[in-house]
């Protein structure tokens, strides 16, 4: 078992997931076998990446880097996962040998968990002997793809509550128990304070949070004393339902009384709104709440919530101390996957020197950039970023050199880049050889670095609605690169 998955059992007690090894498609361990049968060893350079930011917003937040990572640090074929490719009848014993004895050796370089990112820029750098690097490419989208778009999503909540308190609610409407966790995972990354999820609270140290349900109020004679039996038993940590029969006719009301007493008793209350109107309810409920004096009474609202709803809200002033959000949250809402693909970009020639290649197509934006490759962000003054830039990896800049950008697909596209403050390089070295070559960052430092990086960005890009697009390019050294493959492979293309 790696470290970083927990084990789960079925009612008979044997352990659902034990590593990630056969976490992929059955077309890799094919190809697999077909390198192995052909005596291939050279290695290539493949690169993660997103063709368009979902949600039609205008960027993305990196997420799921080190469990990704941790998957590829535990990669083993134990006995059973071996007999149970034998029995498929693909295989061969020269085959199932090998791996029996396979672990991943390549080299990851990545961006870092928590980094604003955009279209096209590689968020992943892997250098392996091709038959490792075929492996993982199902393992690493499936984890990348689904932790960034969480991530985004939780971010663009956040943005659009006004940079408020966001918990996440999604348990129960995730994609399965492993989906649940990763979603908690990858939605504290992008803003959420909090999850209802208490396995991910233990898991990942994420704080916990929750209020009451409907059924607990329901199951005593009145509200109130279904109010007060709870401020009972969790004095400091109460926020009382107030929609289960009439939200202003008696839960306004018995919340009062209730959170009185506490106040009164030097405890701190809440109540939740989950249903109805939101605006107009929660401007009536914190009127009734400040004409009982209770001015530090915190309102929370859930109910199906997602960013456009939320940004609604907030601009009409709705007096919300705390958004819990679920279903859009862990689901992605009406965009259910990020566009994350895996391609080939070098391969090593007979010579032993890394050759470039790329994917065609008749549809330039699904053409791929070829070459082992380095991504640079350029920032103003302010510290805001202005660009990105990818670039081969070989390629040296200079602070204040003034640069020429090339549109990644369309080649009469380019701006020049005159005045920057300063640079750094994106891609950074996660794994060597097959481990990393340092420890985990703490999850709360990736949720530090999302945050810092929202607040760097011109709010033209981050704008729920219509958002400005930022500038991802290609070097002039790339384009020629490029375009001399295009001419190569391509000759009826003009």
């Amino acid at each position: 078992m790696r470290a970083g998955w927990p084990v789960f059992r079925d009612s008979l007690g044997f352990a659902m997931i034990e590593n990630a090894a056969l976490l992929t498609d059955l077309y890799e361990l094919t190809m697999m076998q077909g390198y192995h049968r052909c005596g291939f060893r050279r290695r290539g350079v493949f690169d993660l990446f997103f063709r368009r930011a979902p949600f039609g917003g205008g960027f993305s937040v990196a997420a799921g880097l080190d469990d990704a990572l941790g998957a590829l640090e535990g990669l083993a074929f134990e006995a059973g996962d071996l007999e149970y490719l034998e029995s498929l009848g693909f295989f061969g014993r020269d085959f199932l040998d090998y791996l029996a004895d396979f672990r991943f050796s390549g080299e990851v370089w990545a961006v870092p968990e928590g980094t604003v990112v955009f279209p096209h820029e590689p968020l992943l750098r892997v250098s392996a002997p091709m038959i490792e690097g075929q492996l993982i490419e199902s393992l690493l989208l499936n984890t990348i793809n689904y932790q960034t778009l969480v991530a985004t999503k939780t971010a663009r909540i956040y943005l659009a509550s006004g940079k408020g308190s966001i918990a996440e609610f999604g348990l129960r409407r995730a994609q399965g128990w492993d989906g649940a966790l990763t979603a908690s995972r990858a939605a504290y990354i992008g803003g959420a304070g909090a999850t209802s999820n208490t396995l991910a609270g233990r898991h990942y140290g994420i704080p916990v949070t929750g209020t009451m349900s409907h059924s607990w109020i329901m199951a005593f004679e009145s509200e109130l004393e279904a109010f007060e039996r709870y401020a009972e038993l969790y004095p400091d940590q109460t926020t009382l339902l107030l929609d289960t029969y009439d939200t202003l006719g008696s839960g306004l009301p018995n919340a009062v009384a209730v959170a009185r007493r506490l106040v009164g008793e030097g405890h701190k209350a809440g109540v939740r709104l989950d249903s109805g109107d939101i605006q107009y309810l929660s401007k009536a409920v914190r009127r009734g709440l400040d004409d009982a004096g209770l001015q530090g009474v915190t309102i929370a609202v859930s109910n199906e919530l997602d960013e456009h709803i939320i940004a609604q809200l907030t601009a009409a002033g709705s007096p919300v101390d705390l958004w819990g959000v679920g279903t859009q949250m862990v689901t992605g809402g009406g965009e259910s996957s990020l566009t994350g693909v895996y391609k080939l970009a070098a391969v090593e020639n007979a010579q032993g020197a890394m050759q470039p290649t790329m994917k065609f197509s008749d549809n330039p934006e699904k053409s791929t950039n070829p070459g082992m490759k380095q991504v640079y962000r350029f920032y103003g003054g302010d510290g805001a970023p202005l660009a990105d830039l990818i670039a081969l990896n070989d390629e040296s800049f200079r602070l204040g050199e003034a640069r020429t950008l090339y549109h990644p697909a369309i080649d009469y596209r380019k701006f020049r880049l005159e005045t920057y403050a300063d640079f750094e390089a994106l891609l950074r070295p996660v794994m060597r050889d097959g481990r990393r070559v340092e420890d985990s960052p703490s999850l709360e430092g990736i949720r530090r670095r999302t945050l810092e990086s929202l607040d760097s960005l011109d709010e033209t890009y981050t704008r729920i609605i219509n958002p400005h697009v930022y500038k991802v390019s290609i070097s002039a050294r790339l384009k020629e690169v490029k375009q001399n493959l295009i001419r190569a492979f391509r000759p009826d293309v003009e």
